[in-house]
């Protein structure tokens, strides 16, 4: 199994696209946000993954950086499907608020011989806390993150091995939730900005966190690999070092900055 990383940045960057990824085994892919726009069609062809081999899409949470390259995906799915080209059908998980508003959002933006899927191939799944289901042949549990600003939700994906892999959302992880990422093989979590520039950022006043802060969590919590996504883009260039070397001394684990397009084996 792999992480494919489609975008690493936060609302507004303009250098790298919003925070997106796909999880996939033989072939077969899970698409996690679509970040901002159409832009997620065109990272996708760059990655060499096809929307027929997704069909599992999960979203997170109703930001626009989240969701409106979700309208992109299932415009193009629906289309695939009318083509004959789209086998099977797409699940779309997303709480029943969410799932509410995606409906209409897609009901005024796309064309009727999209949305004639609704229902009977194109399905918005509603989640709530502590659901389970099944992705990739792996259990997936729901957790709601418990967010301070917008209903959102994270999962715990357990793969047959038995290793775990914690989606953290785009907040820091609340305290309630530190018994469910405990111990953790890999740790998925939202990195603002650096902590020796939160006076420039404001990280806090936004409810995020910093590199330092989610090394610092994530040896509290024992886990063994780190991701740090959903971060500023005014380093760019040269963030994977920033960021490793002010993390780095606050984790015992193997710390991941990746850049848009990177890929991860989990």
């Amino acid at each position: 199994m792999k992480i494919t990383i489609l975008g690493t940045g936060n609302a507004t960057v303009t250098k790298c696209y919003n925070t997106c990824f796909t999880i996939s085994d033989n072939e077969q892919y899970f698409l996690i946000d679509a970040g901002g726009g159409n832009g997620i069609l065109k990272i996708l062809e760059d990655k060499n993954i096809p929307l027929t081999a997704v069909h599992d899409l999960f979203v997170s949470h109703e930001h626009t950086d989240h969701l409106l390259g979700v309208i992109w995906v299932i415009r193009m799915i629906g289309q695939a499907m009318n083509q004959k080209k789209y086998q099977g059908d797409l699940n779309v998980y997303c709480h029943k608020e969410l799932a509410e508003h995606l409906i209409m959002f897609c009901n005024i933006m796309l064309v009727k011989k999209v949305t004639k899927h609704f229902g009977e191939r194109i399905h918005f799944v509603t989640i709530e806390d502590g659901q389970e289901l099944e992705i990739l042949g792996c259990k997936l549990r729901v957790f709601d993150i418990l967010s301070t600003k917008m209903k959102q939700y994270g999962f715990v994906l357990t793969y047959e091995n038995g290793k775990k892999l914690t989606f953290a959302g785009d907040e820091p992880l609340n305290e309630q939730l530190f018994d469910l990422a405990k111990d953790s093989d890999w740790l998925m979590h939202e990195a603002f900005c650096l902590y020796s520039e939160r006076d420039i950022f404001k990280p806090y006043e936004k409810h995020h966190s910093t590199a330092k802060d989610a090394c610092k969590l994530a040896q509290k919590l024992n886990i063994k690999n780190l991701i740090l996504y959903h971060t500023e883009d005014k380093h760019i260039t040269e963030r994977k070092a920033l960021y490793t070397s002010e993390g780095k001394p606050y984790f015992d684990g193997n710390l991941f900055v990746p850049d848009d397009g990177e890929e991860i084996e989990i």
